[in-house]
C-alpha cells in the first residue's frame, strides 16, 4: 500500500477580515488499506483530504504520497491519486457516459477506437454498460455517482480520495457504492458521515475543529466521535 504523509503547519485560507485557519498543525501517517475521515461539517476533515492531492495547499510543511511532495511534484502525485466528489456534478461533463469515460482515458490512451473500448470496458466493469449511450443527464443519482468513480478508476490511480461520495444517495445505493469502495485494490481515504460505513474500514480519523481529535481503531473511533457530537450537542 502506499503511504500518505502529513507533516504540515496551520492551512489557512484568505477571508474578507484576515486568514482563518481551517486546519491546525498536523502530524499523521497512513499505511493503512482503507482509511475513513470523520467528523462534523466544518471540521476541517474535507480540507484533510484535499491536501492529498493538492487541491488545497500546503501553508508550510510537507504532505507526501509515497515519498513524492504534493507541492513539489503535483502532477506525479494526481497520477497516483484520484479524487471523488460529494457531487457527481461536479465531474460528469461530457453529455454521455461512454463519453464522460473516453475523458478521464484521454492522456493514458492515446488511440480513439482503444479509448472507446476501454471505456465502455470500464462501464460494464461498473454495471453501467447498458448505459453507454445514455445521457449522463438521465442517470439517477446513485448510477451518476457510480459513473464518477468509474472515470476516476478507469485511470488506475494508486490512491482514491472520496469526499463524502454518498452523502446524496439513497440507503440502497449508499450500500452500493460503499461496497464498491471497500472492495478496491486500491488505498481508500474516505472522508464520510456514515458511520456505519467508517466501521467497516481499517481506520479512522476524527477531525474536530480542525484538529485530529482521535486515531485508531474504527469502532473505538466512531464512539468517540459520537462521544464529541453529544457533548456539543
Amino acid at each position: 500500500m502506499p503511504t500518505i504523509a502529513f507533516d504540515a503547519a496551520a492551512v489557512t485560507v484568505p477571508t474578507p477580515h484576515g486568514d482563518r485557519v481551517v486546519l491546525e498543525p498536523v502530524s499523521l501517517t497512513l499505511t493503512e488499506p482503507r482509511v475513513a475521515v470523520v467528523g462534523a461539517n466544518g471540521s476541517g476533515k474535507s480540507t484533510l483530504a484535499r491536501l492529498v492531492n493538492g487541491l488545497v495547499p500546503v501553508t508550510s510543511g510537507r504532505v507526501l504520497v509515497d515519498g513524492v511532495d504534493v507541492a513539489r511534484d503535483a502532477g506525479a502525485v494526481r497520477r497516483m491519486v484520484g479524487f471523488c466528489f460529494t457531487d457527481p456534478a461536479a465531474q460528469l461533463v461530457m453529455p454521455t457516459c461512454v463519453e464522460d469515460v473516453e475523458l478521464s482515458l484521454r492522456r493514458h490512451v492515446k488511440d480513439k477506437k482503444e479509448r472507446a473500448a476501454r471505456a465502455r470496458a470500464v462501464l460494464e466493469q461498473h454495471g453501467l454498460g447498458d448505459h453507454a449511450d445514455v445521457s449522463v443527464h438521465a442517470l439517477s443519482g446513485g448510477q451518476k455517482q457510480l459513473l464518477a468513480l468509474a472515470g476516476v478508476l478507469a485511470t488506475e490511480p494508486r490512491v482514491l480520495v472520496a469526499d463524502e461520495p454518498t452523502t446524496l444517495l439513497d440507503l440502497a445505493n449508499t450500500r452500493r457504492v460503499g461496497d464498491l469502495l471497500l472492495g478496491l485494490e486500491q488505498q481508500l481515504l474516505l472522508v464520510t458521515h456514515d458511520l456505519d460505513l467508517a466501521e467497516r474500514c481499517d481506520r479512522v480519523v476524527v477531525v474536530a475543529d480542525g484538529r485530529i481529535a482521535f486515531d485508531g481503531d474504527p469502532v473505538a473511533a466512531v464512539a468517540h466521535y459520537r462521544d464529541l457530537a453529544s457533548a456539543d450537542s
